[in-house]
């Protein structure tokens, strides 16, 4: 199964756009299932208040898992993680206007009023998994480029 097709079975069974974003890359940056549902569990819904996007966070996790520094020894690892960010964020932003949850749902989800039209509108079921596919794409490409 492709790494889209695991981020959307995950999010339609129930995981934040976050967890299903990230756990695609898990595996391949030395996590399991559980680690990596549990470290990005609390990242969805823009950080449940509308912010950047979950399945922003959880690709930019990813891309730290796989791309990232652990140490100052190489100063240039931590330039290149942070480019990495920043193109990221650039592309996922190109593909969808934003990287905020509010600005993409149209609506805050922290708030209750935004998060009725939000469900009544049934974006969690439309947009979410779209946005939680684009990033994954991107991500994917990203680190497979950075490998090579």
């Amino acid at each position: 199964m492709n790494k889209v097709q695991v981020a959307v079975d995950c999010f339609n069974q129930g995981m934040n756009c976050a967890q299903s974003a990230f756990l695609p890359f898990a595996e391949q940056g030395g996590l399991d299932r559980e680690e990596a549902l549990l470290v990005a569990s609390c990242f969805g819904g823009g950080m449940r208040c509308g912010e950047v996007c979950g399945a922003v966070t959880g690709a930019l996790m990813a891309i730290g898992l796989n791309c990232g520094y652990t140490s100052m020894k190489n100063p240039a690892d931590k330039a290149r993680a942070n480019a990495l960010a920043v193109l990221f964020e650039k592309k996922f932003r190109e593909k969808n206007h934003s990287i905020l949850c509010r600005d993409l749902l149209g609506y805050n989800i922290a708030d209750p009023e935004g998060l009725k039209h939000i469900q009544a509108d049934g974006l969690f079921d439309t947009v979410c998994p779209l946005l939680v596919g684009d990033a994954v794409v991107i991500a994917e490409q990203m680190i497979a480029e950075a490998e090579v």
